[in-house]
């Protein structure tokens, strides 16, 4: 697999993660029959939470994977792969998390993750670009 093809792995799954709560929002809308804002609904709050919370993560994630995915041979394999995987657990964790309660490990560790993948891409990146210079 080339590195290109793990970013798109990894887009592809955040991408679908972001539908996936965005579908929720709507759903949630039609339900409580909301047509803006959150309209005092701690349910619907938390679904508009989850959506709007992964909108701000993952872009940059996926944009700091695709980076590294384009310094061949000067990122390794396995930093592409704990970097999205990390990412899209993370995601994934957080936003059941937040759609089940207020406080919970789901978020906690969803949100552990999401940080562990950027600090693996900023380090990675701040490596690459560095080892590019020498």
């Amino acid at each position: 697999m080339l590195r290109l093809e793990i970013a798109a792995l990894y887009a592809g799954a955040n991408i679908l993660i972001l539908l996936v709560l965005a579908v929720l929002v709507v759903a949630g809308r039609r339900k409580h029959k909301i047509t803006l804002g959150d309209g005092g609904n701690a349910d619907f709050s938390r679904a508009v939470r989850a959506h709007a919370n992964a909108s701000e993560y993952i872009p940059a994630g996926l944009v700091g994977i695709t980076l590294l995915a384009l310094f061949d041979p000067a990122s390794p394999l396995w930093l592409l792969h704990a970097a999205g995987i990390s990412l899209t657990l993370g995601r994934i964790l957080h936003g059941v998390g937040l759609h089940t309660g207020t406080l919970n490990a789901g978020r906690m560790f969803g949100m552990i993750l999401t940080w562990l993948s950027y600090l693996l891409i900023g380090g990675g990146l701040i490596w690459v670009g560095l080892s590019q210079q020498l």
